[in-house]
């Protein structure tokens, strides 16, 4: 709702420029959806690495008391 608020305002400050990042949005939005698609991949492999290192020790118990 903020966001939209905002470009209310600039729609009313400046209608060319609000118009032009209506219309770009969603190209912005399809060139950095592979780098989104990356980070997750990343934080899968850096999950994944966490619970194997971590597997000993739930193993033999070290997370109860």
């Amino acid at each position: 709702m903020f966001g939209f608020i905002l470009w209310l305002i600039l729609l009313f400050v400046c209608w060319p420029l609000a118009l032009l990042a209506l219309l770009l949005y969603p190209l912005v939005w399809l060139v950095l959806l592979p780098f989104r698609l990356i980070g997750f991949g990343v934080e899968a492999v850096f999950e994944l690495l966490r619970a194997i290192i971590l597997l000993p020790a739930r193993v033999l118990g070290g997370g109860r008391r």
